[in-house]
């Protein structure tokens, strides 16, 4: 399919298509690729984290300003 015929598709459609991907994507075994500057930045991530641990947020914590930010 080409992406130029995409295009022209109504944003309900769109929205199907962008979901039924997502799901296969979830649901492959197959790993997913990562560029080098992503796992430099993961890294780099991690070992602030573990420098700091003090200043990591619980999963709730996270959660709840999640659950303040959609109001």
């Amino acid at each position: 399919m080409e992406f130029e015929s995409l295009e022209g598709l109504p944003i309900a459609e769109k929205l199907e298509l962008v979901e039924r991907l997502w799901d296969d994507i979830g649901a492959s075994s197959e790993p997913l690729p990562l560029p080098d500057w992503a796992r430099r930045e993961a890294l780099q991530r991690l070992a602030e984290m573990k420098a700091n641990p003090s200043g990591n947020l619980t999963a709730d914590e996270v959660w709840r300003r999640v659950e303040t930010r959609r109001g």
